[in-house]
């Protein structure tokens, strides 16, 4: 069965995200584990999490409101990556392809998100 989700672009963006998360986060050290590969592998897999269960709920509002959810999620990855790059932990090159792939799939969950409100709005009308 074809899932709503897989269909969205920024679906499929946020997994490739997720992908890179976890390689650089392979490369931190064993003492992070707990800390900083955990919060950013939860963050990166949220943002994927809440972009499909807002493609399967049937309200405008509803599917909005995750596909909100999920711009907090890379927020918080955003921190994370400006954590880590301050504690000089992982490959650079890998980080910056992260908070490229990070600010890719911001834009395409606010243009989600901007097409939820114009449809709400007219809705209105």
């Amino acid at each position: 069965m074809d899932r709503p989700h897989k269909r969205l672009v920024a679906w499929q963006a946020s997994i490739d995200l997720v992908e890179t998360i976890y390689t650089l986060t392979s490369g931190f050290p064993e003492s992070e584990k707990l800390g900083l590969v955990s919060q950013m592998r939860r963050a990166g897999v949220s943002v994927a999490s809440n972009l499909a269960e807002g493609a399967a709920r049937a309200g405008l509002r509803e599917q909005a409101q995750f596909f909100i959810m999920s711009k907090s999620s890379l927020s918080e990855l955003d921190t994370q990556l400006e954590i880590s790059a301050r504690l000089s932990l992982g490959n650079n090159e890998l980080r910056d392809k992260v908070l490229d792939q990070l600010n890719h799939v911001s834009a395409l969950i606010q243009g989600l998100i901007n097409q939820k409100k114009r449809l709400l709005d007219h809705s209105a009308t």
